[in-house]
């Protein structure tokens, strides 16, 4: 087994909880054994913080998940942690579909899990959890189970971690349409080629709030994706226009929008910041307008550009809500801090020349819970505002 010693005073962050070793952190590796295996990090002076799978190729060295110098990594040891996680969200009320797994807020570094009724769609995002996917496919089986799982490990991360883009059914059949239930809605998640592992998890609550501000009135969903804000809007709105550059994402809105009865949505493919441009020009205005984009920026570097992005649709959007309507902003990158998230929205209400009150702030579901000592794992931003 490899030994860790990080520099003098490298222990403190990871000491309160964060589980990150650097590779700039380190002053020395001991011993030997494979890349991706079992490794134990001690301080400069020889005290020991953890155990965690090490990665040479990586920037994060040793992503640590065991405090306890004696507990190994076998079978046992992940249907415990698999079963605690679950546990956790059975006790908030979830069932049908929620994020079973949430990498390091459950102490499982890299490894994401999410139900879909009876399937289960997973990522295995670094080296050393990826050497484990056989032992940890077979105890999600024996502790649920399932009908099928899905893995979605087709993202850029893995490259980074020496590994490449994969997906693909690791165990027994799924279907290329998973009907869920969502705030009583009926959605259709395809787990092969949606976003993410099928369908954005994390704003469930987020998306039944949402009902309360658009009661019998006029909806803008922009970036709706397979349409979660629009179908739940739907069952209180007048009318919900679902805008997306993706046909793929709007066939997805009519199929869920179908299968629910609702006849109060329309779909319209085209880029946002156009689209907002010209209802501008047509002075139409909407008593809810909604920005859930995709990240803007998915590195430190890309924040600058990111801010100008979010800001421009922020004013646009402002500038579309009837006076006393609602617009619902959200930011799911964790590089857009919330105090720069909050100060883009102040730039926005001033510039957009409307007189704009805060009603409500919201964060991730509680299924995605965060490590308030990584704030990598607190990433999501969803305000309320009102627009006068």
């Amino acid at each position: 087994m490899y030994s860790v010693y990080l520099k003098k005073g490298e222990e403190k962050r990871i000491l309160n909880g964060h589980s990150w070793v650097y590779a700039n952190e380190v002053a020395k590796i001991e011993g030997k054994d494979k890349n991706g295996s079992l490794t134990s990090v001690f301080t400069h002076d020889g005290r020991f913080i953890g155990k965690g799978y090490i990665n040479h190729l990586s920037k994060i060295l040793v992503r640590i998940f065991i405090r306890d110098e004696n507990q190994v990594n076998d079978k046992a040891f992940y249907l415990e942690r698999l079963k605690n996680a679950d546990d956790f969200r059975k006790n908030l009320g979830y069932d049908n579909c929620y994020r079973m797994v949430f990498a390091e807020a459950d102490d499982i570094p890299a490894l994401i899990v999410d139900k879909y009724d009876e399937y289960l769609s997973v990522q295995f995002l670094s080296l050393g959890i990826d050497k484990m996917k056989k032992l940890i496919v077979e105890c999600l089986v024996d502790l649920f189970a399932p009908k099928g799982i899905y893995e979605r490990s087709d993202v850029a991360v893995r490259v980074k971690e020496g590994l490449t883009e994969t997906k693909g059914v690791i165990y027994g059949e799924v279907p290329d349409r998973i009907i869920i239930t969502e705030n009583g809605l009926k959605m259709a998640v395809d787990v092969k080629n949606g976003q993410k592992t099928g369908y954005f998890l994390d704003q469930k609550e987020n998306r039944y709030a949402a009902r309360r501000y658009c009661k019998d009135g006029d909806v803008l969903d922009c970036f709706c994706n397979s349409g979660g804000f629009s179908l739940n809007c739907a069952t209180v709105a007048k009318s919900v226009t679902a805008v997306d550059v993706s046909r793929t994402a709007l066939d997805s809105v009519e199929e869920n929008a179908s299968l629910n009865n609702l006849t109060n949505v329309r779909t319209l493919q085209g880029d946002v910041f156009e689209v907002l441009r010209n209802y501008r020009k047509e002075n139409k205005v909407f008593d809810l307008v909604i920005l859930d984009p995709p990240a803007f920026c998915k590195s430190a570097s890309e924040v600058k550009d990111a801010y100008r992005g979010y800001k421009d649709i922020n004013v646009l959007g402002m500038k579309l809500v009837r006076s006393g309507g609602f617009l619902i902003s959200a930011s799911c990158s964790h590089y857009m801090t919330l105090p720069l998230f909050e100060k883009m929205l102040a730039e926005s209400a001033k510039e957009s020349g409307r007189r704009v009150r805060q009603i409500e702030i919201k964060t991730q579901a509680p299924d995605h819970p965060a490590l308030v000592n990584a704030e990598e794992t607190s990433y999501l931003k969803f305000f309320v505002l009102q627009v006068l």
